[in-house]
């Protein structure tokens, strides 16, 4: 039976030391978060991850959820877990706290999410009222606010986001659902929108759905887009739930993973809503929920990764087969553990070198939505809202990505044992296929890092980046200890910054070379991140193995050492592909794909 430990060590090395928290609380919010109340926080959600959501984990997939005349029922347990965790304070951990939230940062809720999402995936979709709730808190009216932030930030409700319709996915402008103005102020939304994760469940007292439609007279395309609230009961002036509103669960989609999580088809008859900010401008509203959910997709990937590999080597440790290739290395057994053979420690180090790799860069972005939002100077937070910017869909796609290969190499670890459902990496591998797909697929991510990030204010967000980087190179260069990391970042940077003067030279004459370079470009993108922090890691770890010895530490530097030899040089390829361009891939006529008789 699979397990989960949640890694607190590495958690604590990554926001103590690999970044300086102090810089957290020096913003005014956060004076208060000491290093004490982190520790407690973290492990109090290690506690309740552990031993209240992780049992249900198995169980969730298996029961899967029901709908039966619109009363859609989750597996059992995940009601009263989602209550404990309403007591706790776990549904929203960074709202406010004059609103009943603790006022975390970011820094801390991304650990946090981690946890949540590596014990019980399904289970973390349901917490998307902390989106809700930033995008009110963002956007709405006093009027709103003071209506629907307290019980969002509580979690005593729920929310959602409802963009996709059964003719639109990515392509939002042909969205459909209709907006019509009522004497009172409010609107009548009609229509039905698809894949809505969380629409319906009877966790909370409501739902807060945040549904895009378009008024009769608005503009064509994504100009005419309004972001409207829709409760699933009316909800007061007072704040009182009322009666119900016109909103319906049509249906459950039958899923590859996550099955614990209810993804719904909702149709809105003349449901009662309210305009969040302004007119025609509710994509640029969503976006605020879209990026921060994308955020926390790039989370999930990290979360399954770590529990994957936690399993795969658990098993490898135990597992008898075979003599290592240079004599047996523990010769009173009938056989050596899994551990010895080259090939396993090859599977579990890339494992290991992705995940935290990934709990790296999800931390850099995650402190640089705080500095966004309560840096003294502007400055400060328009240059760190750039970095988030320019980070948050390398973060979604390139974490997710490599959950796939996490998931997948972990459970090859065990074989045909890894195939059976008792040992639970079979549901992982399905749970995070989701992850590269919702809240914009891995190919939009890389085609808006390549063509709205990249080009935006003729490459001011490139800096954010390659500043600080080539910063930290220049300051190592000539530390001989350091060599053996510094050069192969150097590398990946110079290959990276190739690669970027390669597209912007020439997509604008052909914008189909960005398209066939996007995905190749963000995954350089993701291994120069990964490769800065983890020289970074190597650094902080060499320092401190000075000190006296510490497996720790020494863990780090040699999975840094396995990271800049064995997955680094991946870089050279995409950059060989990248280079090849766009015909190979868009000379091919249609025909030519098949089939043939």
């Amino acid at each position: 039976m699979p397990t989960y430990k949640a890694p607190l060590r590495d958690m604590r090395f990554v926001a103590r030391e690999l970044f300086d928290f102090n810089e957290i609380r020096a913003l005014k919010p956060y004076a208060d978060v000491s290093d004490e109340l982190i520790d407690m926080v973290l492990s109090e959600m290690a506690r309740f991850c552990e031993t209240e959501l992780f049992p249900l984990n198995h169980t969730g997939d298996k029961e899967g959820c029901s709908i039966e005349n619109g009363i859609v029922k989750p597996p059992k347990g995940f009601r009263e877990a989602y209550k404990k965790a309403v007591a706790a304070g776990w549904i929203n951990p960074f709202a406010h706290v004059e609103h009943g939230g603790q006022g975390l940062p970011m820094a801390t809720t991304a650990p946090v999410n981690e946890m949540l999402t590596a014990s019980n995936l399904a289970f973390q979709t349901y917490f998307l009222g902390n989106a809700v709730y930033h995008a009110l808190s963002l956007h709405a009216n006093e009027a709103i606010k003071d209506k629907y932030l307290p019980n969002l930030a509580t979690g005593i409700w729920a929310g959602t986001m409802n963009l996709t319709e059964p003719q639109c996915g990515t392509d939002l402008g042909l969205t459909r659902a209709r907006a019509d103005k009522q004497p009172d102020g409010t609107y009548a939304i009609t229509g039905t929108k698809i894949f809505i994760t969380s629409g319906e469940h009877d966790f909370a007292d409501n739902i807060i759905h945040m549904v895009l439609a378009r008024t009769p007279d608005a503009p064509a395309g994504v100009k005419g887009i309004s972001l409207f609230v829709v409760p699933k009961k009316v909800v007061n002036s007072d704040g009182s739930v009322g009666e119900a509103n016109g909103v319906r669960c049509e249906s459950l989609e039958h899923k590859m993973g996550i099955k614990g999580s209810t993804t719904c088809v909702m149709s809105f008859e003349n449901a009662k809503g309210e305009l969040v900010g302004e007119l025609n401008r509710g994509l640029r509203h969503m976006f605020t929920m879209m990026n921060e959910a994308r955020l926390l997709v790039g989370i999930q990937g990290l979360g399954l990764s770590d529990i994957a590999y936690q399993n795969a080597l658990a098993y490898a440790r135990d597992r008898l087969q075979g003599r290592s290739l240079t004599g047996a290395k523990y010769p009173e057994k009938p056989a050596d553990p899994l551990m010895v053979h080259a090939d396993i420690r090859r599977m579990l180090l890339t494992a290991k070198a992705l995940s935290e790799g990934g709990r790296m860069l999800t931390a850099w972005v995650a402190r640089a939505l705080d500095f966004s939002a309560y840096a003294e100077s502007a400055e400060a937070r328009q240059a760190s809202d750039d970095f988030v910017q320019l980070m948050t869909p390398v973060v979604k796609a390139f974490i997710t990505d490599c959950a796939q290969e996490c998931t997948s190499v972990s459970l090859q670890v065990l074989g045909g044992y890894g195939y059976i459902q008792d040992y639970g990496l079979e549901q992982y591998v399905r749970d995070a296929r989701i992850t590269p797909i919702y809240e914009g697929t891995n190919g939009v991510q890389a085609l808006d890092l390549i063509g709205r990030k990249l080009a935006l204010d003729n490459g001011r967000l490139l800096p954010r980046f390659f500043g600080p980087v080539g910063e930290f190179i220049e300051a190592n260069s000539n530390n001989d200890e350091l060599k053996e990391f510094v050069e192969p970042l150097q590398k990946a940077v110079d290959v990276l910054m190739q690669a970027t003067a390669t597209i912007l030279s020439k997509a604008p004459k052909n914008p189909d070379e960005a398209g066939a370079a996007a995905t190749d470009y963000l995954a350089l993108f993701g291994y120069s991140a990964y490769a800065f922090l983890w020289a970074r890691a190597a650094k902080i770890a060499l320092e401190k193995l000075k000190a006296g010895e510490d497996k720790f530490y020494r863990s780090k530097v040699e999975t840094a050492r396995f990271f800049m030899t064995k997955l680094l040089p991946r870089t050279r390829t995409y950059l060989a592909t990248l280079n090849a361009g766009a015909a190979p891939v868009m000379q091919i006529a249609d025909e030519a794909f098949g089939p043939f008789d």
